[in-house]
């Protein structure tokens, strides 16, 4: 069943670039007492997750801490070097940039899908989550190929 608003956000871990190399994380941690603006992408370097997606929460970034989040994460599945280098050549040092790398953490929340067809494998689907010590608050879901409602405006209204 896909994750809804209410739920707890499944126990994984998921990976990040740090000064030392890639480090795991847990998201019990990265969650935890945190009100967290999350939203996921299909992939790193594609055009609508690089030309819009990305760059709207940069851009709203300080309204979003505004309204209280703390922080901002962008989740692909992708390696930890894939999602660090995309987030320095997209000048977004400000927002989190995590990898899943096996889809372990968006297939415990059932949004994934196969974009085997494309040459990509198994990706996420495109969302925002507003999430508050570890629940989603807040869920908007993007059908696949779509980006209508996962955008950063769209969730710092609902905050």
């Amino acid at each position: 069943m896909t994750i809804s608003i209410g739920d707890k956000l499944p126990a994984s871990e998921l990976m990040e670039m740090t000064a030392t190399g890639p480090s795991k994380i847990s998201t019990s941690d990265m969650f935890a007492g945190k009100k967290i603006a999350l939203f996921a992408v299909p992939g790193a370097y594609t055009p609508t997750c690089s030309a819009k997606h990305l760059p709207g929460f940069v851009g709203n970034l300080d309204a979003l801490k505004g309204k209280g989040v703390d922080e901002v994460i962008c989740l692909s599945v992708n390696d930890p070097f894939v999602m660090a280098a995309w987030g320095k050549a997209q000048e977004a040092s400000t927002v989190r940039m995590v990898a899943d790398p096996d889809a372990a953490f968006t297939k415990a929340m059932n949004l994934e899908f196969d974009a085997s067809g494309a040459g990509l494998g198994i990706r996420s689907r495109r969302y925002s989550m507003l999430v508050d010590n570890g629940v989603v608050s807040q869920l908007n879901l993007e059908e696949t190929g779509g980006f209508e409602v996962s955008d950063a405006e769209t969730l710092l209204g609902q905050i």
